[in-house]
């Protein structure tokens, strides 16, 4: 992997060095401010970085600044963070993933650790790389056809516009990364498109992300008052994950969101209109629970959105029918 590290200790960026010169098999670059690293961006804007290691306090632009820019620069939308630094607080977690990091290590770290964490971002690049391959070969054989593009109903993907989403795989280290006691009084929580499978088929690949997208942002913007993270699990399923403290009423908050979503228009390109509607799920409290049990109350969360919608169209389907017989 081609990596930029930015720290302003010239002492953690010499371990790092020293680190993946070891590694043998990645390329590092190391910058000591915020400026100079967007100074890096720019010059190897024809060759990018395939992975950021960036430190959080540094003067004049710090490392959660610097993520936003990195995020929004449409050639890393996707690219893995890793945040290295001192603060271990979960304002500091929280604020890092909300600002973009695919994962989070204290310092001081254990190079064990961190060799371990660079392999599995090694795995995710890895992966994207693989996936933007398939993608381009399957746009091209559809080139000229009527077929369209493909969606896979089950894949979680990257929201880019909604407020306060981060990638699936960056909720499972936002858990993994919180200690207990912080994520002590947090709630869970799940929302899913009813029919999600039909959109998704009924929908070219564009047409099914960009629903999502519209979804994605009624949810989030139904959210803003609360301190959250959310992030799209595939399925059609919304995660959510609040601070402590707060209990959401979600039959509530589906209200709202399916309100927000009746104002919003989401027209296929057939002309059809979609009217995009969401179910809610059970809300799962997370009191004294350890890591293997955090994951599965995610689990919990997601499932119980999946079949409130699933539950919604059957009795919808029932009543209809029931009103034919009668």
């Amino acid at each position: 992997m081609k990596i930029l590290a930015v720290d302003d200790d010239p002492i953690i960026l010499e371990l790092l060095s020293e680190f993946f010169n070891a590694l043998g098999s990645h390329d590092l670059t190391t910058a000591l401010s915020g400026r100079e690293a967007l100074q890096l961006i720019d010059q190897n804007a024809a060759a990018p970085f395939d992975c950021f290691l960036l430190d959080i306090q540094m003067p004049q632009m710090d490392g959660l600044q610097l993520a936003r820019h990195v995020r929004h620069t449409a050639t890393y939308a996707t690219a893995p963070i890793l945040i290295l630094t001192a603060m271990s607080e979960k304002r500091d977690i929280d604020g890092a993933f909300a600002a973009g990091a695919t994962d989070y290590i204290t310092k001081p770290f254990d190079l064990t650790e961190l060799q371990m964490r660079v392999k599995l971002v090694e795995l995710l690049v890895q992966s994207r790389k693989s996936k933007t391959v398939h993608d381009f070969a399957s746009s091209t054989l559809l080139a000229g056809t009527n077929s369209p593009d493909y969606a896979d109903l089950n894949e979680p993907f990257d929201l880019q516009d909604a407020k306060n989403v981060i990638a699936y795989n960056s909720m499972t280290n936002y858990v993994a990364q919180l200690s207990r006691s912080s994520l002590f009084g947090s709630t869970v929580f799940a929302f899913t498109l009813r029919k999600a499978e039909m959109h998704c088929e009924n929908l070219s690949g564009v047409e099914f992300k960009s629903l999502i997208e519209d979804v994605a942002k009624a949810v989030s913007n139904s959210l803003l008052d609360n301190q959250f993270l959310m992030t799209y699990a595939g399925g059609g399923t919304y995660l959510c994950i609040t601070g402590r403290g707060w209990r959401p009423d979600m039959t509530h908050l589906m209200d709202q969101i399916n309100l927000r979503l009746s104002h919003t228009r989401a027209i296929a390109n057939s002309g059809e209109e979609l009217h995009p509607r969401v179910s809610a799920g059970v809300a799962i409290r997370l009191v004294w629970k350890a890591g293997g049990q955090i994951l599965n109350s995610l689990s919990m969360a997601q499932s119980s959105a999946k079949n409130a919608a699933e539950e919604f169209e059957r009795l919808k389907t029932d009543f209809f029918q029931m009103g034919k017989r009668a």
